[in-house]
This record gives structure tokens, C-alpha cells and sequence, in this order.
């Protein structure tokens, strides 16, 4: 769904997905119950920036669909946890895990964060009891490009920013970077929305057009997890 530009303030933008769109603030509710409800034996913590997904049969988020758009999928999944940490490697009968760091701002300019900052809500609301994770992988054609030519793509053609605003308040997301740990993660940016349940056709909207934009001709894997807010009994 987007890439770039993290609706959180330390989310980042940039060269993943549903870019610009969305940004955000860091959800440290969130994070704080997903590592304290996480007992597999992994590597500490030493970058807050650094968050593991992992999908299996544990976790607050309850699975109800999971679609291949582009390429391989990946194993379905009964519930998905978040956690501030490296999770080094499935545990406990998870089925993957996917690792990102949020970043800089990248190809937003100044004007953008302005207006995305006045209108952009945190994740973690009480409200959005729904969420999707959407991974995607660009081609080697856009890895070749310039930060200037994906800014041109991204913005003057893809009109990231305009769609993402008008989206905004009731669409929160954060987008996490995979390459950026290492060209072997299978995804290069990971976006995670959140959203109330009312407001899904307005998500499926957002979707449509991000998806329909010029930076979609780069994405050559793709695949996305629709989840709702439930503990698990």
C-alpha cells in the first residue's frame, strides 16, 4: 500500500510502500504490549527502530484473509504479533517473521510533512480495531534510479502526498524498511495501516489507487495480511 513516508514522526517515508500517503507518529503502546506479551528466546534489544513480525498462532492481531497480489505469497497465518526487537527466527509454531526498521524521512518535502503532520493520527487507537500488512519487493529498475528519480516517480507522477491526505485522519500507518538490514529479506519495506472498521471502504480506496499509480510498475512481489484486533482466548 504506499511507500514512503512515515506517518510517524519516526516512521519512514521513502521507497516502500504507500509512500508519502500516510504519515505518522510511533505507536509505543503498541510496541511496549507487543514485546512484553512476546516469551521467545531472541536477541535483545538494542535498536528501538528495529521491529519483527511475526506470523503464526500467537499474538493480539486475529488473521481473516491473506492475498498474493504479485509473486510468491507467503504461509497463511492465524494470528500476528509485533515486536520492538529482533526476533532472530520463528518460534512457537510461528510461520514467519518479517524484519524492519523505520527511518528517516526521505522524499517528503518540508510543505508535505507540514500538512501531513497537522492532520496524521498515531497507531494504537482504541477505534481501529483493523489492520493490514502489506510487504512488497521492488525491481532492480528502481533500485537503479536516483533519490531525485524516485522523488519524481513518487511524488510528481504517483501524487503520494494528495492521496494520503485525503485519507487522513481515519488512516494511520507505519512504514518499516527491510533492505536497509540486509538485500536478503525477502520484502524491501513492510507497511503496516490501521483503521476502524467503518472506514474499510475507505481503505480499499486508498488501496485502489495507490496500487494503480506509476511506483506500482516496480513492484515485483507483493502480498498483503488483513487482521482485526482480538486476544486470543
Amino acid at each position: 500500500m504506499f511507500t514512503r513516508r512515515q506517518f510517524l514522526a519516526t516512521t519512514a517515508s521513502a521507497s516502500g510502500v504507500f509512500g508519502v500517503a500516510l504519515g505518522f507518529r510511533s505507536f509505543s503502546q503498541a510496541r511496549a504490549q507487543s514485546a512484553s506479551t512476546t516469551d521467545s528466546p531472541n536477541t535483545p534489544m538494542t535498536n528501538t527502530r528495529l521491529f519483527s513480525l511475526v506470523g503464526g498462532h500467537e499474538g493480539p492481531w486475529k488473521a481473516n484473509d491473506c492475498r498474493t497480489i504479485t509473486s510468491e505469497p507467503l504461509p497463511a497465518i492465524e494470528r500476528l504479533n509485533i515486536v520492538n526487537a529482533n526476533v532472530a527466527s520463528p518460534t512457537g509454531g510461528a510461520k514467519w517473521v518479517l524484519h524492519g526498521v523505520t527511518s528517516n524521512e526521505r522524499y517528503v518535502e518540508r510543505a508535505e510533512k507540514e500538512q501531513l503532520m497537522a492532520k496524521q493520527q498515531g497507531l494504537g487507537r482504541p477505534e481501529a480495531d483493523c489492520a493490514v500488512l502489506i510487504p512488497i519487493r521492488k525491481n532492480a529498475e528502481w533500485w537503479k534510479l536516483t533519490q531525485d528519480e524516485r522523488r519524481k516517480i513518487f511524488e510528481e507522477q504517483s501524487h503520494h502526498t494528495p492521496i494520503g491526505l485525503k485519507y487522513l485522519p481515519a488512516i494511520a500507518r507505519r512504514l518499516h524498511h527491510c533492505r536497509d538490514l540486509s538485500e536478503a529479506e525477502p520484502f524491501d519495506f513492510r507497511t503496516w495501516l490501521e483503521f476502524a472498521k467503518k472506514d474499510t471502504a475507505e481503505f480499499d480506496k486508498l488501496l485502489h489507487r495507490l496500487r494503480a499509480s506509476e511506483e506500482w510498475k516496480y513492484v515485483e512481489r507483493e502480498v498483503e495480511f488483513r487482521v482485526v484486533r482480538e486476544q486470543a482466548r
